[in-house]
């Protein structure tokens, strides 16, 4: 069973060295997968997922983020170079939750 989601948000660079760009879900989607996951939840509360931008896909996990109260999607380079978006642009990501069996 696979259960997805489709939300917009706004590409931030996470401060640092780093060059790490996240996603942050909105509070009541986030709300929709800690009760969708709990079953299944990895260490630290995260929860694997495949994420979809502009037909762009790959398979990596949401991780719980405590300030905001949601999750955030990391986005690595190769999705951000193919989808043609940085930090500050506002995106439609899909996510399905992969229900371990």
């Amino acid at each position: 069973m696979t259960t997805s989601y489709a939300f917009r948000a706004e590409l931030w660079l996470y401060p640092g060295d780093s060059g790490w760009h996240f996603l942050t879900l909105p509070e009541d989607l986030a709300d929709d997968i800690r009760e969708e996951s709990a079953a299944f939840r990895r260490g630290f509360g995260s929860v694997k997922v495949t994420a979809s931008i502009a037909g762009h896909q790959w398979q990596t996990s949401l991780f719980p983020e405590s300030r905001s109260r949601s999750y955030v999607l990391p986005v690595k380079k190769a999705i951000r170079t193919a989808a043609r978006i940085s930090a500050g642009d506002e995106v439609e990501v899909v996510l399905s939750l992969q229900h371990d069996g």
